[in-house]
């Protein structure tokens, strides 16, 4: 089916004289939403990530199509969402199915990205782009095999423990720090590749925990005033001076003005770092969904917009961009018109599906229409409803004083759970132990606030 796709796609290849735009997409792993300048932190210096929501497009409303790493790196390879592609979690043997900390019987996660999916390299590599993938892949093991980057559209795969560096590793054993080289290769192959357009897709291991700063950032965030955590500021930091490399490469070569940059997280930060907002990683509160979002290229207007977007959205973003042909069986849609000022494009529900537990997390699915939020909590049967224009910290729970509301948002929420084959988690797991549950935290929401009821 994958090579159907593909023919069809290269038999409208834009023969257009003018040259095509290259694509970077830089993706950050577990930054919070606010953990940037343009976001407005103002402990944390980020001025390349700054210059870039100055001079494109800033999305203050994007959230990650999944509250971890794996699934949200397949929704955006995929455009699609998590039911489609079937990778729900980071598979984990501490969270498999069955453990005795979950309440539930927990879905199966895909480990591997289907080889039937298309994704966003394969259908620019159909369209003459060279494609490089340095960092993080997380969707199917090995160098090679059609389930690595290789061999679902990538020309050059390129990971830190190719180039010496332990898995998750900051360091090597000389000291060398890990996301400075993975830039440096990925430059290089920049300088090899630019001859065609390429796409390039930067991977960070930045901002995961625990984190190994440089000694000099890490000095710096110590004598800074304010709560902040002087790890994390160091190690963003670190990553914007990377950023600002990249930036200063495509200038070098002359293709600035013809290449877009893209820059957004997998999902929420820490639940120390997302405040006001509640939950974080793991969870489908806004805490663990908001991220930082932003896009800069030719024919890009500046501005701020309040538009609800998708880590799905940048794949048809990107083939529209490019002038491809539109791609098939998307679930993302794209923002070109927000980009380029053009009236809104009708407002659109948009759903979360995670039928798994990892760490404090646990199974749910959630939607959004306009300014309302459904979650339906799997474990304990609840639902609850939240107003997030009146209160994004998510802490008034108005399901039963609008329990209108409530039942329209969930009977749309059971409509697409359908549509989607999303599977909702409602058998008992039969080696649950109460005791194990409590030792390991199955529950959704572990910080100490309750939904208050108005």
């Amino acid at each position: 089916m994958k090579g159907v796709v593909l023919c069809l796609m290269s038999l409208f290849v834009c023969k257009a004289a003018e040259v095509r735009p290259n694509f970077v997409i830089i993706l950050a792993d577990d930054m919070g939403w606010n953990d940037a300048g343009f976001t407005g932190n103002r402990a944390i210096e980020t001025p390349n990530l700054d210059r870039l929501a100055r001079e494109g497009v800033e999305f203050t409303e994007a959230c990650a199509s999944a509250p971890n790493c794996a699934p949200t790196r397949a929704c955006l390879l995929t455009g699609q969402y998590p039911p489609r592609h079937g990778i729900y979690t980071v598979v984990d043997e501490r969270h498999a199915p069955g453990s005795p900390h979950h309440k539930l019987l927990a879905a199966e996660s895909r480990e591997a990205l289907p080889t039937e999916s298309v994704t966003l390299a394969e259908a620019l590599r159909a369209e003459g782009y060279a494609t490089g993938m340095f960092g993080m892949w997380n969707l199917g093991r090995g160098r090679s095999g059609p389930t690595t980057p290789t061999g679902q559209g990538f020309d050059v795969f390129l990971e830190p423990k190719q180039i010496g560096f332990e898995k998750d590793a900051y360091r090597n054993a000389k000291g060398a720090y890990a996301p400075d080289a993975l830039t440096d290769a990925a430059l290089q192959w920049i300088d090899s590749a630019h001859s065609k357009p390429f796409f390039l897709y930067l991977a960070f291991h930045d901002v995961h925990e625990p984190f190994d700063p440089k000694p000099e950032l890490l000095e710096k965030y110590r004598h800074r005033n304010g709560q902040i955590d002087p790890a994390l500021a160091a190690t963003v930091e670190a990553m914007d001076a990377n950023i600002g490399s990249v930036l200063a490469s495509l200038e070098r070569l002359g293709v600035q003005d013809h290449t877009y940059v893209i820059f957004t997280s997998d999902n929420g930060g820490s639940r120390r770092t997302v405040a006001p907002l509640r939950g974080g990683k793991g969870t489908l509160y806004q805490g663990g969904l908001r991220v930082p979002a932003v896009i800069r290229g030719p024919g890009i207007r500046t501005a701020k917009s309040d538009q609800v977007m998708l880590s799905m959205d940048w794949f048809p973003t990107v083939i529209e961009l490019s002038g491809s042909a539109a791609a098939k069986n998307l679930d993302g849609r794209s923002l070109v018109p927000v980009l380029r000022g053009a009236p809104p494009p009708d407002p659109r529900d948009t759903f979360w599906h995670f039928p798994c537990y990892i760490g404090g997390g646990g199974p749910c699915s959630a939607m959004r229409s306009g300014q309302w939020k459904l979650i339906e909590q799997f474990e304990s049967g609840r639902v609850e409803l939240y107003d997030l224009s009146k209160d994004p910290g998510e802490n008034h729970d108005l399901s039963s004083s609008d329990a209108k509301k409530t039942a329209e948002l969930l009977a749309k929420l059971h409509v697409w759970q359908d549509a989607t084959h999303a599977p909702r988690i409602t058998q008992p797991n039969p080696a649950y132990d109460p005791s194990a549950a409590e030792t390991k935290g199955g529950r959704q929401d572990r910080d100490s606030r309750k939904p208050k009821k108005p």
